[in-house]
This record gives C-alpha cells, structure tokens and sequence, in this order.
C-alpha cells in the first residue's frame, strides 16, 4: 500500500512505533465480529435478540450457542483468538452446509450469506491472528 495515507500518515507503515492504521482497523473489526458472534450465542441461550432457529435439535442449538458465547468473547478480547476463530470458522461452515445447502446452491439463494462470511473472516482472523489491542498481545501470535 506505498504512497496511499490517512490524515499524511502512510497506511502501511508505523510512525512513532505504533499499530499501523491497517493493525487498528483490524482489531476494530476482530472486536466487533466476536462481539455479533456472542450476541448470536445469546440469543440461542438467553433468548435475547428474537427467537432461536426453531428447526434445529435442542442440543445442537445449545452446542452452537454456547460456542458463539465462549468463542465470539474470546476472539472480541483478543484471547487464544486462533484458535477461537478456526474453531468459529468451522463452526458456520458446518452450519452452512447443516442448514442453508440444501435448500439452493448459492448462499445468496438459500440464506446463508451470513454462515459464509462469517466463516471466512473467521479464517482470515485465524491466520491473521490476535492483533494489537488484545490479551493475547499485538504480536499477531496465539
């Protein structure tokens, strides 16, 4: 990204040893998909936010739920988020292909925009690792 800026700061690198502009966008962006992953966890829980998928086996709806709660407060905080976020990566691929497959091919057909996405942003985390503004520190590690 040479030559692009925000505020006459260059994007790509850091001045005065700080997170660059691209490392903070990232930890925003890893705080806020745990904290809407969390949120779904409740409301399969807690019944917060509506009314869980009525479809589905009452263990299943508790496994996934308390998944997105444990999972979506880790990756928000910055903890184990590796492995948190592989883990939730998994976690909506499986439910894509659970739920939303059968109905039609494509998820913009069947409803499962949302499993997809979350799955691969929850890959990227993975790979991308904690961040800056994290428990697990802002080396990118584990």
């Amino acid at each position: 990204m040479a030559g692009a800026s925000i505020g006459g700061g260059d994007v790509a690198t850091a001045e005065g040893g700080g997170p660059r502009v691209a490392d903070k966008i990232y930890a925003v962006m890893r705080m806020v998909l745990g904290f809407l992953f969390f949120c779904h966890g409740a409301q399969k829980i807690f019944g917060l936010f509506g009314v869980p998928h009525p479809d589905l086996p009452t263990g299943l709806v508790w496994f996934a739920g308390l998944s997105e709660l444990i999972a979506g407060s880790m990756i928000a905080v910055g903890f184990l988020t590796t492995y948190a976020a592989f883990f939730s990566s998994g976690l909506m691929a499986f439910a894509y292909f659970l739920v939303h497959q059968g109905s039609a091919l494509l998820p913009i057909e069947n409803h499962g925009e949302l499993a997809t996405v979350y799955a691969w942003v929850f890959l990227y985390i993975a790979a991308r690792g904690d961040g800056p503004w994290s428990l697990g520190g802002d080396d990118g590690g584990y």
